[in-house]
Formats: structure tokens, C-alpha cells, sequence
């Protein structure tokens, strides 16, 4: 009797941190949709004011393509090797995961100093967040950007931690699947920047 008591309070310990487990995803699902709502406010204000440059630098003059096409392969691979990871994890590898994970945020500081770099010579171009409409349009968008890379980054090397610490559990499972679709969520905005911003800025 106590046996088949302590089971069932197993149970629904097990239960109950299962459902604890699925409210803090769909907590972050609910983060992820406030996210898009802010991309696209910064994408729609960015199409408003890009004509808007003041007498000052244009698009065409600014970007540099050969590292934005750097910038967009290095992001595009660091999505690969992320869903790598994801797959090391279901295969209950933990060494190839923090591995993968350790490859993907390589990547991912390679894309943030290419960003940066970008940043500065535009700066030194004269290009400034205050110089036009167009180009505190762009820095926001951008940057904002930028900064979601960066703390991705942040969160991967404490997953990577926290992996070291206590291997794959639920708990860690839940948290490197939810960077994972962190990632290619941030890989989806950047074709947008790319096609939005650049493409369409140097045509």
C-alpha cells in the first residue's frame, strides 16, 4: 500500500513538473510573437523613412555586400549547427551537444564582430544614428538585431554550463530547444534585413 502511495505521489510529482515544463514553452512562444510584433514594427517604420536621408549618405554609397553575404552565410551556418546540436541532444550525446553548441556560438560572435566592424566604418563614413530618418531607421533595426544575437549568445554559453554541470535532463532539454528555435527565428529575421535593408537599398 505504501509502495503503490509513493508511486502515485512519483507520479504526479512527475506530472506536474511535465506541465511545469510545457507552460514555461508556451511562455516562450508567447515571447517569440511579441518579438515578431516588434520586427515588424521596425521593419514597417525602416520602409517609411529609407527615402528619408537628409542630403546625407544612401544606401547605395553605405553597404558594403561582400561582408553583409559574410555576415549572412556565417549566421546561416550557425543555424545548421544548432540544429546539429538539437539532434546530438535527442541522441542523448551530451559531449557533441555542448560541442555543437560551442561551433554555433563561435558563429555567432563571428557575426556580431562582422556587425560591429560594419557599425564602425560607417561611423567613420559620417553616418551617424543622427545624421537622417533612414539611418536611425536602419541602426535601430538593425542593432536590434544584433543585440537579440547577442544575447543569444549569453544564454547559449550558460546552457552550455549548465549542460557541463548536469547533463541532458528535461529541464535542459526544454532550454536547448527553445535556443534552437531562438536561433532560426533570428536566421528568418535576418533574410528579411537582407532582402529589406540591403538588397533592396544597393538596387
Amino acid at each position: 500500500m505504501a509502495h503503490a502511495a509513493a508511486n502515485h505521489g512519483h507520479d504526479a510529482h512527475d506530472h506536474d513538473h511535465h506541465d511545469q515544463e510545457s507552460l514555461k514553452t508556451f511562455g516562450f512562444w508567447l515571447f517569440l510573437i511579441t518579438d515578431v510584433i516588434l520586427f515588424g514594427t521596425l521593419f514597417a517604420t525602416y520602409i517609411v523613412l529609407r527615402g528619408n536621408t537628409n542630403a546625407g549618405p544612401t544606401p547605395e554609397e553605405l553597404f558594403q555586400m561582400p561582408g553583409i553575404i559574410a555576415e549572412t552565410f556565417i549566421l546561416l551556418t550557425s543555424s545548421f549547427t544548432s540544429g546539429i546540436a538539437v539532434l546530438a541532444m535527442h541522441r542523448g550525446n551530451k559531449q557533441q551537444l555542448i560541442g555543437w553548441l560551442a561551433v554555433t556560438a563561435l558563429l555567432g560572435a563571428a557575426f556580431i564582430a562582422l556587425e560591429v566592424t560594419e557599425f564602425v566604418h560607417m561611423v567613420h563614413e559620417g553616418a551617424t544614428i543622427s545624421t537622417s530618418a533612414f539611418l536611425s531607421a536602419f541602426f535601430t533595426l538593425v542593432g536590434t538585431h544584433g543585440l537579440h544575437v547577442s544575447l543569444g549568445l549569453v544564454w547559449m554559453i550558460g546552457l552550455m554550463l549548465q549542460l557541463r554541470k548536469r547533463g541532458i535532463t528535461p529541464v535542459t532539454k526544454r532550454k536547448v530547444e527553445n535556443l534552437s528555435l531562438y536561433w532560426h527565428f533570428l536566421d528568418v529575421v535576418w533574410i528579411f534585413v537582407l532582402t529589406v535593408v540591403y538588397l533592396m537599398g544597393v538596387m
